[in-house]
This record gives structure tokens, sequence and C-alpha cells, in this order.
């Protein structure tokens, strides 16, 4: 991957892993803005960005995303609360083909406009073409995934676990309804971590000796 040309990195990760923590302190260290499941949909929820509109949009100039951008001024890092309630993100057992298809133009848009790193939203499929693509799956044990979401959410082990079975099946069938493969199939990814093995700093570390090599 070249740093000097526009890039993007896709972080697929298991729930638990501290994947979406390890992808925003990367994109922090590249200065490029970061996103995720929940920025995602809510960007297209608030300018209700359909299938249909991403189209008229593109019409009307080649890179709609930085178009809209502008229209709207909104910065990289999309930090405004206001745009992004962070707790809405919808299922994804409940999404459906048109918003994946609206959010599959968001992603390609957003990667055409700048380099960034994208969290989860099958980015490892939906941008496997790009020229200048890394992409990364981070997992981690069940004991780990459990004791991850234990303290950060103040949940008992139990209640944990079962979250964490439910949205690995939400998310696999998801994944293999939309792109065709299974998001555990590591011939999808550049680079695989196993979270256990490292903290989240440590983890950063070694992608960014993996970039700059």
């Amino acid at each position: 991957m070249k740093l000097n040309e526009k890039f993007v990195i896709t972080i697929n990760r298991e729930l638990g892993s501290g994947g979406r923590t390890i992808g925003e302190k990367l994109a922090k260290r590249l200065h490029v803005p970061f996103y995720d499941k929940a920025l995602i949909q809510g960007l297209k929820e608030k300018y209700s960005l359909t299938t249909e509109e991403i189209e008229r949009l593109k019409g009307q100039q080649h890179n709609w995303w930085a178009d809209f951008k502008r229209s709207l001024k909104i910065m990289p890092s999309f930090a405004a609360p206001n745009i992004i309630p962070s707790k809405t993100a919808i299922p994804d057992f409940l999404i459906t083909d048109d918003i994946f298809q609206s959010e599959t133009q968001i992603l390609k848009g957003i990667a055409e406009d700048e380099s960034c790193v994208i969290a989860g939203r099958s980015g490892f499929y939906v941008l496997r073409d790009h020229p200048n693509h890394l992409s990364i799956l981070i997992q981690a044990p069940m004991e780990h995934r459990i004791n991850h979401l234990v303290t950060r959410r103040g949940i008992t082990p139990a209640e944990a676990e079962k979250i964490i079975k439910e949205v690995d099946k939400g998310r696999e069938r998801y994944v293999k309804k939309y792109t065709g493969t299974s998001r555990y199939d590591t011939r999808n990814y550049d680079i695989v971590f196993n979270a256990a093995n490292h903290t989240e700093d440590e983890i950063v570390d070694l992608i960014m000796k993996y970039i700059q090599k």
C-alpha cells in the first residue's frame, strides 16, 4: 500500500475484539477520516441518501461524495454529535437490498474522494478492486471477547456471550447474502490479527510497520 497516494484501509472485526478502537487509532495515526457502520447509516438516513438520490448526485458530478461533503460543509472527522447518533445503527439482519446498495455507493464515493479507514460494512468486499486497498481482520478467542464486553458495557459474562453469538450469526448471514463469501475466509484479507496476543496500540504499531514497508 502506498501512503503517498489515495488509499483505503478496511477493517472487519469480531465484536469484542477491539477492532473498532484499533480502526480509530489507526486513522488518527495516519491523519485520515474514520468511518464505521453507525456513521454511514446515520449519514444515509439523515440526508436521505437512497440509491435513487445517489444516482441523481452522481449524474450531476462524477465525484458526488466530494460535492456532497462540500454542500453540507462536513468536516472529514465527522465529529459533530448531531450528525451521527451512534446507537441507531440498523442491525445487520434488518438490512435490505436498497440499504446495501446505497451504503455500497457511499463507501465507493468515500474511497474515491479521500484516503480513509473504514470499519465493517463489508468494506473488504465492496472495495476489493480499489487500487490502493489494505484489508484487515481482527479476531479474538471467545473468552477475550466476553471479557471485553463485560468491561466496556458493564454486563454479565452470560449476557456478553449471548450478544456476541447473536451478532456473529447476524453479521455472517449479512456478509454471505451480499458478498457470496464468509467474513471468516482469511483469503479476503491481507492481514489477520488475534487481538488476544496484543494490545490495541501494539496492533496499530504492527499495521503501521506493515504499511511503511
